[in-house]
Formats: C-alpha cells, sequence, structure tokens
C-alpha cells in the first residue's frame, strides 16, 4: 500500500478525487501541499504533457506523461528524472485542477 491507495481504489470506481501531495518533484506546476484534483481518464486521451496519477515499478506518483509510444508511457518528473515506461493499466487517473 502507497500514499495513493486509496485515491486509484475511487478513480477505478469512476469517482474524481482531491488531495494534497508532499515533495518537490513537481514543483513549480505542483507545490508541496497544493490541493490536486484527480478525475478518471482514458489512457487513449493522455498525451505528453498531461499529469497523471499513476504507478511505475510499485511507486505511485503525481507525474508528468513525458512521451507516448505504442501503448506505452513515458513517465517522469518537472525536475528532469525519467520514472520509466507503464502501460495504460498503470494510470489511474489525469490532474485536471491546482489550488493553493
Amino acid at each position: 500500500m502507497g500514499w495513493a491507495t486509496g485515491y486509484i481504489t475511487k478513480l477505478r470506481a469512476g469517482e474524481i478525487v482531491s488531495f494534497r501531495p508532499r515533495g518537490n518533484s513537481m514543483a513549480p506546476r505542483i507545490e508541496s501541499g497544493q490541493l490536486c484534483t484527480v478525475e478518471p481518464v482514458d489512457p487513449r486521451d493522455l498525451r505528453p504533457g498531461d499529469i497523471v496519477l499513476c504507478k511505475v515499478r510499485g511507486t505511485e506518483y503525481l507525474h508528468f506523461v513525458k512521451s507516448v509510444q505504442d501503448g506505452r508511457f513515458q513517465i517522469g518528473n518537472n525536475r528532469g528524472h525519467i520514472n520509466g515506461w507503464i502501460g495504460h493499466n498503470a494510470i489511474f487517473g489525469r490532474l485536471v485542477k491546482v489550488e493553493p
């Protein structure tokens, strides 16, 4: 179980979720503790630059889609780090709003 397990469960059930993630890997796009709203998404609608709640090698992230290739998604943060490639089943929702 990770920090986002409860939110992932709700997203899989079709619910919209809001939470305050901690960390600086997405600054200045998302500052630590800002209220983030994520909604379920069809992975076919994702494009590079979208921010998604996902799981890469067992770790949950709210990070950018950096690239899309052959139904796979490259995930990375706003500091130049690439987390890796994942399939559509490891993406749970897309960020739709960031508030203070």
